[in-house]
């Protein structure tokens, strides 16, 4: 195989030129010189970085996040009242993590380009807070963001379903707002001639959707296609949290026993 190079640095641009002296080790570096196969690395201060280390960068993007039963991670009450040294002595990457409605799992995540950072002990350290803190924040950012994301409404007949499905990953993590729960059933119960007697089925079989609807009494067939369609969404969704359904009762969230 012929060779299309020979000598050249791999530091030096693909000008074709050969050395005829070896490089000087103690030249002051050139800022400007090319790096061969990587790119100038982003400057300190950019988000990605500064949102690990700065808490004022963080805090307005930490977000809540639904997980499946038995996600594993470190509670939120041992982040809350671990003093600095025992973190520091126990840093580990693994996420900060409370229980959720229903024994699902709450994760705290930061959006980084299409991917997402789960917070963790070691950020608690670089940031100087509690996770007390992380769950204030997180919380009042869910809350800000919902009240500017849209709810789909259908009705076929006499069912109605009310549904979230933005494409920006908070939509199942909405049913942890007491605001977005009174919200569903508010809207399932319009237009119902007996909203007392209507049970409100909720799913979130994925990150990407929330869904809820009214079951009216005499109605079995509807819970038996709830049902069907959240397991077909969870199934096929990259990030899967619940097959269940479950029942708003009282603005709280239960397991639907049929």
């Amino acid at each position: 195989m012929e060779r299309d190079w020979s000598m050249r640095d791999t530091a030096d641009d693909a000008t074709g030129e050969v050395r005829d002296r070896a490089p000087d080790l103690l030249a002051p570096i050139d800022a400007n010189a090319p790096v061969s196969g990587h790119h100038v690395p982003d400057a300190p201060g950019a988000p990605a970085v500064a949102t690990g280390h700065d808490w004022e960068s963080a805090r307005g993007r930490i977000y809540p996040l639904l997980r499946p039963t038995g996600t594993v991670g470190i509670p939120l009450e041992e982040a809350l009242t671990a003093p600095p040294t025992i973190v520091a002595a126990h840093g580990s990457a693994r996420p900060i993590v409370r229980a959720g409605p229903c024994d699902l799992v709450v994760v705290y995540g930061m959006a980084a380009g299409g991917y997402d950072v789960l917070v963790n002990r070691d950020h608690l350290l670089s940031w100087g807070v509690l996770g007390a803190d992380v769950e204030e924040a997180a919380l009042a950012n869910l809350a800000a963001w919902s009240r500017e994301a849209t709810w789909v409404e259908e009705t076929s007949g006499s069912r109605r379903l009310v549904s979230s499905a933005t494409g920006e990953g908070y939509d199942a993590a909405r049913i942890l707002l007491p605001e977005a729960r009174a919200h569903l059933a508010t809207s399932l119960a319009e237009g119902l001639s007996d909203p007392a007697r209507a049970r409100l089925l909720v799913g979130l079989p994925e990150r990407h959707l929330l869904v809820a609807g009214a079951l009216l009494p005499g109605d079995d067939e509807f819970a038996t296609l709830f049902h069907e369609f959240l397991v077909e969404q969870s199934g096929a969704a990259d990030e899967p949290v619940d097959r269940r359904v479950f029942e708003l009762v009282g603005g709280e969230l239960i397991e639907f026993a049929g």
